[in-house]
């Protein structure tokens, strides 16, 4: 007999030696063994009411949407007493089709995104941050990179390839967009448009993209090169021009969602106070320093800038 085959039989008469203890161990007269009726069996399901979701819109990488957000869900959780679960949809929109699904029951998201979800599905504001420069609203970059001789003002642009976010970011499209069309250049002008590919971070593929050498032009939101600054050298990359002002992201909730509910969310939101150390470090690392309420006729200028950018020439 060879070793090889001799080592199987071995293995084998402990394999059966070990199941015939666990036999005999489970047959004990003190555990009589009992006889399990699978057609009687329970199953779990999991309820969406059993937790209220909570989405950060995926302008950034899917960790990053939790390191930033991460603590807020946790302080909501232990204000309310209620059970929070913090989902991550994939693209911009993902997050649109959940809440109209009632998949998401809180939303933060752009103000561009939040008109849309508000107008198909019923989604309404409570409530929008104070970014952490002390601004209620936010607005859009156009960037290029820092040594490219050919781009020094908006206008040199034209005949470039241009890559923005997304069709429905407001930092990272319309509003640097429409910026671009008060300055009369148009899709036309340019000579490719693309938008960040894959699901998630597509603020950090903007710019890569446009640090790589891969397109010209990139717009974003504010506040995306602070985020990347310490992932590359941000000095590399030239901001060319700002567009206007435009209200901030915003919280909503989900048509039917029990307007008892959404108000004990605000009212807790609301009461994060940077004067409080806990509430400062929850605060801080969502990046905003207050929260203050909102109502649906805040957005009404964004849905104007939607429709402005649509009759100009949307890509």
């Amino acid at each position: 007999m060879t070793a090889k085959k001799s080592s199987r039989i071995l293995w084998g008469l402990a394999a059966a030696l070990a199941w015939g203890m666990l036999i005999l161990a489970g047959c004990g007269d003190s555990e009589p063994a009992k006889k399990i009726d699978l057609s009687k069996r329970e199953e779990t399901i999991y309820r969406q009411e059993d937790a209220i979701t909570y989405a950060y819109l995926p302008q950034y990488a899917h960790t990053v949407s939790y390191e930033r957000h991460h603590l807020v869900v946790d302080y909501l959780s232990r204000t309310t007493g209620m059970t929070f679960r913090q989902v991550f949809p994939d693209t911009f929109d993902e997050h649109m089709n959940m809440v109209g699904r009632g998949l998401i029951d809180i939303t933060f998201s752009n103000p561009f995104i939040y008109v849309n979800i508000a107008d198909r599905y019923g989604a309404r504001a409570f409530a929008r941050i104070v970014e952490a420069k002390g601004k209620e609203n936010f607005r859009g970059q156009i960037i290029c990179r820092a040594d490219n001789p050919q781009i020094k003002t908006l206008n040199d642009i034209k005949g470039k390839r241009l890559i923005a976010v997304d069709p429905t970011s407001a930092g990272g499209f319309l509003y640097p967009w429409g910026w671009i069309l008060e300055h009369g250049i148009r899709k036309e002008d340019l000579a490719e448009i693309a938008f960040a590919p894959g699901p998630g971070g597509k603020q950090e593929k903007v710019v890569m993209a446009v640090l790589s050498g891969k397109y010209d032009v990139g717009v974003i939101r504010e506040g995306t090169l602070d985020i990347m600054a310490n992932k590359i050298d941000v000095n590399q990359i030239r901001v060319l021009a700002y567009s206007r002002w435009y209200p901030g992201w915003v919280y909503a909730a989900r048509r039917g969602l029990d307007p008892a509910i959404v108000d004990k969310i605000k009212q807790a939101l609301l009461a994060l106070n940077m004067d409080d150390a806990d509430h400062a470090t929850i605060l801080k690392k969502a990046g905003f320093i207050a929260i203050i309420p909102a109502k649906d006729e805040d957005f009404n200028s964004v849905r104007r800038l939607a429709q402005i950018v649509e009759a100009g020439g949307k890509p």
